[in-house]
Order: structure tokens, then sequence, then C-alpha cells
């Protein structure tokens, strides 16, 4: 019996003396945790107000409207052109407050080369606006600058016609009618400038009657009837043409009306060009002599 007890204490000595066994640490089991089904939807919704704003400060994405030449001029003749022009600087001008519409034609063979020599630094000419056959209408300075485009001129007593003046260049080789669009788009712009500027509806003219020596612009294809028709320019009454008195003189009446009569053959030609075009020689024939008077009294 004492034995065995002495045997149990020994081995239970070894046992307690012998080396520990290692725990092994297990991994936790991961805890899924369920979306809070109130705060993602509040979340969504936040979203949305988000996309609503931006879109309220920077306008929501649409897709561009492509409209067609005829598209864009019959809107110009709903809105006015300044919501429809397209834009691109010229780099001749100074600065000055319009009262004249000068129009001109460019004698280049495309609205692109146009806008190209208004953009060259060596050229030293530019315009307002150009208008292409297309109708299509490119402004190139602000109105209140100054461009160079009517270059040495002079009506009436005015002999700086750039400082008072905005010109109008249309795409024509000066050999063939100005087209439907062009003139439709050019009595847009015309209306516009003269209501925003109150510019006189005398105050509309074309290059050849500020420079009868120099240019011969706009040609006699151009339908100054019909600008005046509009508003825009001057025209005889041909069915109340009278033969003037005799004592009628036809140079002060030119010069009266704002031609420069310094070199009267120009200045009847320019005159023949504009209010006769069926015959543009120098000579004032009996009719020409009507129509200068019917002008005279009529306006001057």
């Amino acid at each position: 019996m004492k034995y065995s007890l002495f045997l149990f204490g020994v081995m239970l000595l070894v046992w307690s003396c012998g080396t520990p066994k290692k725990t092994v640490l297990q991994a936790p089991k991961p805890i899924l945790v369920q979306p809070d089904t109130v705060k993602l939807e509040a979340s969504r919704e936040n979203l949305i107000d988000t996309r609503q704003v931006l879109d309220t400060l920077f306008g929501a994405a649409e897709v561009p409207v492509v409209l067609t030449t005829e598209d864009r001029v019959r809107e110009m003749m709903r809105e006015g052109i300044n919501k429809n022009a397209d834009w691109t600087e010229a780099m001749h001008y100074d600065v000055r407050k319009p009262n004249f519409v000068i129009i001109h034609h460019t004698a280049q063979t495309s609205i692109n080369q146009t806008i190209r020599t208004f953009q060259l630094p060596h050229t030293k000419v530019s315009s307002h606006y150009v208008i292409g056959r297309d109708g299509q209408v490119v402004q190139m300075l602000n109105d209140y600058l100054r461009s160079w485009h009517a270059g040495r001129s002079k009506w009436g007593s005015i002999t700086d016609m750039n400082s008072v003046s905005l010109g109008i260049e249309l795409d024509n080789n000066g050999k063939e009618p100005f087209s439907e669009l062009q003139i439709r788009s050019l009595l847009v712009l015309l209306d516009t400038l003269k209501t925003k500027y109150s510019i006189p509806f005398t105050n509309f003219l074309g290059h050849a009657d500020i420079a009868p020596t120099r240019k011969d612009d706009p040609s006699a294809f151009f339908p100054w009837k019909r600008l005046a028709e509009q508003g825009f320019g001057v025209w005889y009454d041909e069915y109340n043409l009278q033969m003037p008195p005799e004592n009628f003189n036809y140079v002060d009446a030119l010069r009266i009306i704002g031609y420069d009569v310094s070199n009267l053959r120009s200045t009847i030609i320019a005159f023949k060009r504009k209010f006769i075009a069926t015959d543009t020689s120098e000579t004032l024939t009996d009719y020409d002599k009507r129509v200068l008077y019917n002008l005279y009294k009529r306006y001057f």
C-alpha cells in the first residue's frame, strides 16, 4: 500500500514538471452585419438630391440639336440676330458709337476666305459682320468697336465713316445675284441694329455711296428697293416721277443727299448703279434726273 502511494506521487511529480502544451489561437469567425435598410434608402435619396442640385447649377446634360441653315435663319427671324450669330474675332479696331450701316460685298470666293482675310495682321481690314450665301451670320467685332471697313470715304460732312458706322460684308463675288437666304438674314440683322442703336433709315448705305472713286460694292444685283421697303435706306416713287424744273441743279442734289461730288463722274456712276442698275454710264439721262429729283424731294 505504501509502495503504491509512493509510485503515484513520483508519477504526479514527473507530469507536473513536463513541458506544457501550447495553445493555438483560432481566428474569430466574421460577424455578418445586415445593412440598415432605412439608412441605405436615405443614402440613395441623398444621391438623387445631389444630382438634382448639380443639374440645377450646371444644367442637365442634353443631346445638342443640330439645325439646318434654313432652320437657323428662321430662328433668327423669330428671336433676333444676337442669339443666333456665330462669333469669331477680328484684330483691327477702335472704339466708337454706331450711327450708320455700310453694306459691302466681299469679292472673294467663300465666307471662310473673308474671315481669314480679316484675321491676318497685314491686311489692315475688318468688318463687324459677315453673312454667307447660306444665310450664316458671323459677328467678328463688338458693335461698339470701330472696325476698318470703310477706308478713305465721305458722306455729307463726315470724312471718317469708320468712326460712325457698322460694316456688313456679304459673301458675293460681285458678278451674281445675292441669295435669298443671305438677304433674309441681312434684313433680320439690319432690323436688330436699327432698333438697338436707333439708326435713321437714311443711314443705311453701300460702300460705293461713301467711296465712289474706289469702290463698286454692293453690285448692281443688290436689292436696294427691297431694303428700302423694309425701312433700310431710301428709294424713289416710281409711279410719281416728274421732270425737274429748269433751274434744278443735279450736282447740288447729289451733294445734299450725301454724295461727295468732287469726282462727279464716279459719283454719277455710283448713284446709277444703286438706283438705276440697268444703266451705269456716267451721264444722267432725263429718267435719271427724274429719279434724282424724286429722291431729293421725298427725303431731303
